[in-house]
């Protein structure tokens, strides 16, 4: 069977070659080589690591601010990416061009300038009555500050591409702003939302740069999976982050094929008839 006829600019061999020939060196070969380093790990070594108290309290804290940081990263980002996408205002390309500094940004510059803002004697964090710097929260904060544009930049197409006459057409119906949300704009973004979400949560399982300043790494209370693996490496237990990085790495695998299945399935069809039938008026009246 051949795949060039398929292919209407010419070259699909070499196309080919070199994107399975990059795609080995940069992704397969090292992730193998990781793969391959754990077989050679004792069955014992695996089970006293995976159970040390130390790495599920770093596994919990990181799932947890990884999931708080990337629902708050996609609510607003959908608030930023509406407001870039449907309305015309002063400084508008400004914003635009700032939504992509956390990535041009190093995060290590980030995460000491996150730090001097929110710690105790800092701008923010002198004002605010609870403690930011060296708290989860902290961590939640740098996150969010990294993973935003991934949510932006996953919104905006799918909102340049619904119509205003869609919202007029619901408006002339006698459908009020909230419906129109919920009904007919909601179903269409949610795959993308999804999407948002699910590349937020995975860059903030394995972020490190922007939060060890912030989180100052303390064993139950702060520390996060990537701060654990640099730390069994200054201590030389190269078994020990080699573990903990195959977890990282099926955690993060396993999770977007969850995403990947969830919007596959989810469509926007399956979305509106989902609200109309258990909208929240029908809740309230079954229970009542």
């Amino acid at each position: 069977m051949s795949f060039s006829k398929y292919s209407v600019i010419p070259g699909f061999w070499l196309s080919l070659g070199y994107t399975l020939s990059w795609l080995s060196l940069i992704v397969l070969i090292p992730l193998a080589g990781l793969i391959l380093y754990t077989t050679h790990i004792h069955w014992h070594q695996l089970v006293t690591t995976l159970t040390n108290g130390q790495l599920l309290s770093a596994l919990k804290l990181s799932l947890y601010t990884s999931f708080c940081a990337s629902l708050c990263a996609s609510i607003i980002g959908s608030f930023f990416a509406w407001m870039l996408t449907r309305h015309n205002f002063v400084g508008k390309k400004i914003i635009d061009s700032m939504i992509d500094l956390p990535l041009a940004l190093p995060t290590a510059i980030a995460g000491i300038a996150l730090t001097t803002l929110y710690a105790p004697n800092g701008l923010i964090g002198s004002v605010l009555p609870f403690k930011v710097a060296y708290t989860p929260l902290g961590i939640i904060i740098a996150l969010v500050f990294v993973t935003i544009p991934f949510t932006i930049r996953t919104l905006e197409p799918v909102i340049k591409d619904i119509p205003a006459s869609v919202e007029e057409a619901a408006k002339t119906l006698g459908a009020t702003p909230l419906q129109s949300f919920l009904y007919i704009i909601f179903p269409m973004l949610f795959p993308a939302w999804l999407t948002g979400f699910s590349l937020a949560m995975a860059r903030s399982l394995g972020e490190y740069g922007s939060v060890v300043f912030i989180a100052a790494n303390i064993p139950y209370k702060t520390e996060i999976l990537p701060i654990l693996i640099v730390s069994k490496l200054d201590q030389f237990d190269y078994v020990g982050a080699t573990i903990i990085s195959v977890l990282m790495l099926i955690i993060s695998f396993g999770m977007l094929f969850i995403f990947n299945i969830t919007q596959r399935w989810i469509k926007p069809h399956r979305l509106i008839w989902f609200i109309t039938h258990f909208s929240f008026r029908d809740f309230t009246k079954k229970r009542s």
